[in-house]
């Protein structure tokens, strides 16, 4: 397993997988783990999270660099990455107990209640696009509802994947209740099928998700699926342009157009389209691509090699059927794995750009007649996670947020982004379930029903 630097190419480090002795010892120290945490209150399992929430602060430019180095994020952004997991672990800690609090529900007996207890130990498949704040967002919740959390992190950001278990075991978390999984994607059926797993979650492709559905829905685990994404931001007649331009820039430039929830397609009604990409394209053109260290770049590499090869034949394909790179539009030659700021106008069904997710900073501009079409365009999509509106009016707005647009999330005058105080996922082939919030921390529990039936004769003292 062998992380690559994306800026130049240069291999950083190798890591020898952990063989069949070393994954049995892991599954049983996580068992052994969690079933004393389970028994662990509230306060205790808050404690750790919050020493870990301090650790990320305190270390934020050392792990943004980590991240920088292995998957080619801007420093910058890794920062504001460790801030959020920093976030979330403190978000949990405080607001975990009351999420998972007993709720009685009155029936003829003496006592009726539901309880919130862990599953267990749950199996984490995560992606190398955000390589903490994945891995923080499902584990923050996992550990406060008193689970076991097992990471089989992305093969490129090993580094960041031994670094955060080091920090869960600094905090004071129990031995074996975190760990670090070193294997590689075949051996995932067997870790799903093993009855020391009780759960599942994977954040990746679609693709990826299909297939850990089937495998987790052969074993009867509950998964949950944050996919692929390919959002329509609808701009109309009435918008503020330069927001939208603004805003839709920012969603789709950032981590180098590498998120499942960026600005993919944007949708503009005839009024205004040769405005609003006008002053879209300027934006793209202000970007600067390049070395994730300097502080002058906007936006590092892609993270890999193939995918910034899978990223140039989508844009060439896209072209070849209709479409015109108003900027960008060819990979650089020299080291590194970068692709520029990319613009595409008039693009055309059927291809690539109108109908697959592009993971890096290209953005699509389709046309649409009115509301109606725009609204039809943004649905025409296998995919269900994000989705954005632009209007001044912000009733109109509301309701094409809430009834029209088919989306796990949907945003009025802003880009989509996630919150822990808010829940997140996806429709369709985005996937099912969701993170954050307190319907995050409720995705891996056994929500148990207790009853209580006094015998007869019993008088209460």
């Amino acid at each position: 397993m062998k992380t690559i630097r994306p800026s130049d190419g240069v291999q950083l480090a190798a890591y020898d997988e952990h063989d069949g002795g070393e994954v049995e010892r892991r599954l049983d120290a996580a068992v052994r783990a969690q079933a004393s945490w389970a028994r662990a209150d509230f306060g205790e399992r808050a404690e750790p999270l919050l020493a870990v929430a301090d650790a990320l602060e305190g270390n934020a430019p050392a792990l943004a660099e980590l991240i920088a180095n292995e998957m080619g994020k801007v420093v910058r952004e890794g920062e504001a990455e460790v801030r959020k997991c920093a976030l979330v672990c403190r978000y949990y800690a405080e607001h975990g107990a009351e999420q998972l609090r007993e709720r009685a529900i009155p029936t003829e007996a003496q006592e009726s209640f539901v309880a919130h207890r862990p599953l267990g130990a749950v199996l984490a498949i995560m992606p190398w696009n955000f390589p903490l704040w994945q891995v923080f967002r499902f584990a923050a919740p996992a550990l406060m509802a008193g689970n076991a959390c097992l990471l089989k992190h992305a093969p490129n950001v090993i580094g960041c994947a031994l670094e955060i278990e080091r920090l869960f075991d600094a905090a004071g978390l129990p031995a074996g209740l975190f760990q670090t999984l070193l294997v590689d994607v075949e051996r995932v059926g067997a870790l799903i099928a093993d009855r020391r797993v009780a759960a599942v979650t994977l954040t990746g492709s679609t693709r990826a998700g299909r297939h850990v559905a089937a495998l987790a829905g052969a074993a009867l685990k509950p998964t949950v699926l944050e996919l692929g994404g390919s959002d329509p931001y609808v701009v109309l007649e009435d918008a503020d342009l330069e927001l939208a331009a603004r805003a839709g820039a920012t969603s789709r430039l950032l981590n180098a157009g590498q998120s499942c929830i960026a600005a993919k397609r944007f949708i503009a009604v005839d009024a205004i389209r040769e405005e609003f990409t006008s002053l879209l394209t300027a934006r793209f053109e202000q970007a600067r691509c390049g070395d994730p260290f300097d502080p002058a770049s906007t936006l590092g590499p892609i993270a890999r090699r193939d995918l910034r090869d899978t990223l140039a034949r989508q844009v060439e394909a896209s072209i070849a059927g209709g479409a015109r790179a108003l900027v960008g539009g060819e990979a650089p030659g020299g080291p590194g794995f970068y692709y520029p700021p990319t613009v595409l106008d008039g693009v055309e069904p059927a291809t690539p750009a109108f109908e697959e997710e592009l993971f890096g900073p290209v953005a699509s501009v389709l046309h649409a007649v009115d509301e109606a079409e725009a609204i039809r365009i943004a649905n025409a999509t296998t995919y269900g996670l994000g989705a954005a509106v632009f209007t001044r009016d912000l009733d109109r707005g509301r309701r094409i947020a809430l009834e029209e647009l088919q989306a796990g999330s949907a945003f009025v005058n802003d880009f989509v982004r996630s919150d822990p105080r808010l829940p997140f996922g996806g429709i369709r082939d985005s996937g099912y379930g969701r993170e954050l919030s307190d319907l995050g921390i409720l995705s891996f529990v056994n929500h148990k029903t207790v009853v209580v039936a006094a015998p007869p004769g019993h008088h209460p003292a």
